[in-house]
């Protein structure tokens, strides 16, 4: 079918079946949004990782959940956007625990080991 002279013509759709669900949104995948953007923006003080751990929980019985439907249930945008805010959540939990870690490291190298006795002792 085209539209008129000179535009791409346009594939009409099959008709559904009645008994077909309409298509909706998935709960989770907001859900998994919003976890993400959590764990994305408290990555850094190492309480990030609950959220962003909770989110690719969610993510993944979002997916299956997408799957199963039969493409009924939509938000994988959503969805994609959450599970890379969630694994940037827990990059930056990494790195602070790292950063932690060598600064923990570099004051105790700068501490005397052991007991420190007197010049004047043997």
């Amino acid at each position: 079918m085209t539209t008129a002279p000179g535009q791409v013509s346009v594939a009409q759709e099959g008709l559904r079946h009645p008994l077909d669900p309409d298509p909706a949104r998935a709960t989770k995948a907001r859900a998994v949004f919003a976890l993400g953007l959590l764990g994305l923006l408290t990555g850094l003080f190492i309480g990030g990782v609950v959220p962003a751990t909770v989110a690719l929980q969610l993510a993944r019985q979002a997916r299956r959940e997408a799957y199963s439907s039969g493409g009924f249930l939509t938000g994988g945008a959503w969805l994609r956007r959450g599970e890379q805010m969630a694994w940037a959540g827990l990059v930056l939990v990494a790195v602070s625990v790292v950063a932690v870690v060598v600064i923990g490291v570099v004051r105790m190298a700068g501490t005397p080991f052991g007991h420190d006795y007197p010049a004047n002792m043997d």
